[in-house]
Order: C-alpha cells, then structure tokens, then sequence
C-alpha cells in the first residue's frame, strides 16, 4: 500500500515502537516532564494573581452604575467635588430613584496604615466615607456579621476581604482615625468586588475628622438603565456648574486595575519566557539522547524502506506526548495550590490595598498546556530532524 495511508501507517508503527523503548530512558524522560511541569506551574500561578485582580475589579461593576470624579482625575485620590456638585449630579436625567429619593452616593475616600497580617508591614487601607444610599447602589451589599454603623457615630463596618487581611478589624476593636479610636460594629459583603478590601463609614462623621468641608471626591450613581447613560453624560459635562468626568462603572474599574494588570501578565509572561528556555534545552536534551540511543533501530527501520518524513513526526509526536504529561502536571499542581487563595497587594492607581483571590480559570490552564506543547515542538524539532537525516550506513555501523 502506498500514499497517505502507507505514511501513516509507518508514522505508527515508529511511534509505537518509541513508546515500547520509554522505561529504557525513564530518567532522562522525567527530568524534562517535570521540567515543562515547574514552567506550567509557576506561569499559571503567577498570571492567576493578574487574573483574580481582574475579576475582583469586574465584579465590581454593574451596568446601571456610573462614576463620577472632578474632570482630569484618574482616581478617587485625585479628585474633589463640592456639595453643590453633588446636588447637581444627583438630579442628573436617568437617575434612578426609590422613594422619591436619587440613587447616588456622594463619597470620600482616604488611606489609613493598618498591619498586614502574615508579613506584619504597613498596609494602605482604604476609608470610605458613604451615603445612606451607598448600600442601595452596591449590589450585593449586605451586613454578614454585627450590625451597621449607627449614622453620625464615629462607627465603622469593614469588608470581609478586609478583615482577613489586616489586623484590628474584627469586631469590638477599634482603629485610629484622626487619632481616634473607632470602634468595628460591623462585617459585610458586596458581591466579591472592591469594596470588600474597604472600611465604611459615615461620610459626614469623616468629613470634620479629615477638614474635608463639604466636599466629597466622587459621587456613585444607579441609573434607570444602562442605555441612559449617554445623556447623563451629556447632560453634566455640557452643564457649565460642573467640571466632571462621568464613567461607566465598568470602564472606571478597567482604568483602575489596567496597569496592575499589565504588571503582572508581563512578569508572568517574562519569567514564563525564561524558564521555558531552560525547559527547552532540556528537551532537547531528552530528545538527543533519545534519538542518539535509537541511530541504530532509526537506521535500520530506515533501510527496511521507512522514509524519513514519518521518522521526523514520529519523534515530535514522542516530545508533544512529554511535554503534554508534564503541562496537564504542571496545570493540575497549579489549580491546586494557587486557585481560591487569597491576598493582598497595592493597586498603583489608588495607592491602597486590594484584597482578591487568585482565578486559576479554564482558560488560563489551556494557555499553559498550549505553553507546554509549544516548549515540546520546539525541543523535538532539532533532534526529530537530525534523526531523518542521519546516515543510514554510518549507523549501522555504530556499536
């Protein structure tokens, strides 16, 4: 039989002899499976840490809310609007209402130094000053543990990523705010997003503590719908009262979290580069050495009248199988240790803490099995090549 069905069947034929002869290099074969698994490992784990931050800012947002901040501001630290600006926003066209009352919440945000726990170091922790209306705007927010704070009290409620990852916020103690202790009433959730790193309280309690007047820094609103926003938008930024950036509140936390996010995936994606060189090398290693104790079986398969193209794919197909062993090892290990674990770090844009938990997501663990084979085409390349251009006289007269 002749044609593709000839060429397949000598590319199995070889490959199954390949396999046949793999516990005669079981050392050589391990040492590049966990080679190309470590390399799996470390970039899954490290490129998780970019992707729970990005799913913590995600989820986040709702698409009925938008931001606020004084025009040219690229944070909440940045930013200061007055009371009357507030007033103005709030009866914006397309904010929603309950009660008669508007949906937006106008907000201070400050950082205070707590101790994080497990290292022991200074942590920026972000105060939020809200609004009665700031849980009705947040979705997802509710009171777990404790009780809210009591409005014009210097009372605070803490997120419960917060309180995982400083010290002093469970409740019955207390934290210095303008060098006063006040006392944590109170532990909620809102929905896995940002807030859940934060501290809340009353916003005209913070406003004296910290001589902020009547000012507040943005203001977080509900609209009607998603498709009102474009004229809420038009409407303050032709309003000449106002100096103001109104955002959608999914595109203000994509701001926020880009350059973190960036970070992380271009370290990961670097040190990913690095140690797959290292992991390319060693199988290229394997792979030599696999063909070099196989001249003689490769040249007599080549003599008996198998041509060399089979012999080249038959070889890839054997470093392809290792390195997919050591990717699925390597994602597996990676799921395990890292997925659900929770941490702290600082985002570049605010300057406070962000409390998330690693996201080791399905498609992240395809990109490191795609990692994995490509590590494997590239090191069996050279060496599947060299095994279909061997001489087939000089390797049989090999000893």
């Amino acid at each position: 039989m002749t044609g593709p069905f000839n060429w397949l069947s000598q590319i199995l034929s070889i490959a199954l002899f390949n396999l046949r002869t793999l516990p005669q290099r079981l050392g050589s074969s391990a040492t590049a499976v966990l080679g190309i698994a470590g390399v799996v490992a470390v970039m899954v784990g490290v490129l998780s840490i970019a992707e729970g931050i990005l799913r913590t800012m995600q989820s986040s947002a709702s698409p009925e809310n938008v931001v606020v901040l004084r025009s040219g501001s690229n944070s909440e630290m940045m930013s200061i609007l007055a009371g009357e600006d507030a007033r103005i926003i709030s009866e914006g066209p397309g904010v929603a209402r309950v009660g008669g009352d508007a949906l937006a919440s106008p907000e201070l945000f400050v950082i205070i130094n707590l101790i994080k726990r497990g290292t022991g170091t200074d942590a920026n922790v972000p105060l939020r000053g809200v609004t009665r209306t700031a849980p009705e705007v947040r979705d997802g927010f509710r009171i777990v543990e404790g009780r809210m704070f009591q409005w014009g009290l210097n009372e605070v409620v803490v997120g419960v990523g917060a309180r995982m990852e400083f010290e002093g916020l469970d409740i019955g103690s207390a934290i210095t705010v303008a060098q006063e202790q006040w006392p944590v009433v109170g532990v909620f959730e809102a929905g896995g997003g940002l807030a859940e790193t934060e501290i809340w309280v009353d916003a005209s309690v913070l406003q004296p503590a910290y001589r902020r007047g009547n000012s507040y820094q943005a203001i977080y609103a509900r609209l009607q719908s998603p498709d009102a926003f474009p004229a809420f938008k038009d409407a303050l930024t032709s309003d000449p009262r106002l100096n103001v950036k109104p955002m959608r509140e999914a595109d203000y936390y994509d701001e926020q979290s880009s350059m973190l996010y960036n970070l992380i995936t271009g370290l990961g994606t670097l040190v990913a580069v690095i140690m797959g060189l290292g992991a390319i090398f060693g199988a290229l290693n394997t792979m030599y050495t696999a063909v070099s104790a196989r001249a003689r079986e490769i040249a007599t398969l080549r003599a008996l009248g198998f041509s060399a193209g089979p012999v080249v794919v038959s070889v890839l197909l054997e470093s392809l199988l290792l390195s997919l062993v050591g990717g699925a090892i390597g994602a597996a290990l990676a799921w395990w240790a890292f997925d659900g674990f929770r941490a702290a770090t600082l985002n570049f844009t605010s300057f406070a803490q962000v409390a998330f938990a690693f996201e080791v997501s399905p498609s992240l663990l395809v990109r490191g099995i795609t990692f994995a084979l490509l590590i494997g085409l590239v090191g069996g390349l050279f060496p599947a090549v060299r095994a279909a251009r061997q001489s087939v006289s000089s390797a049989l007269r090999e000893q």
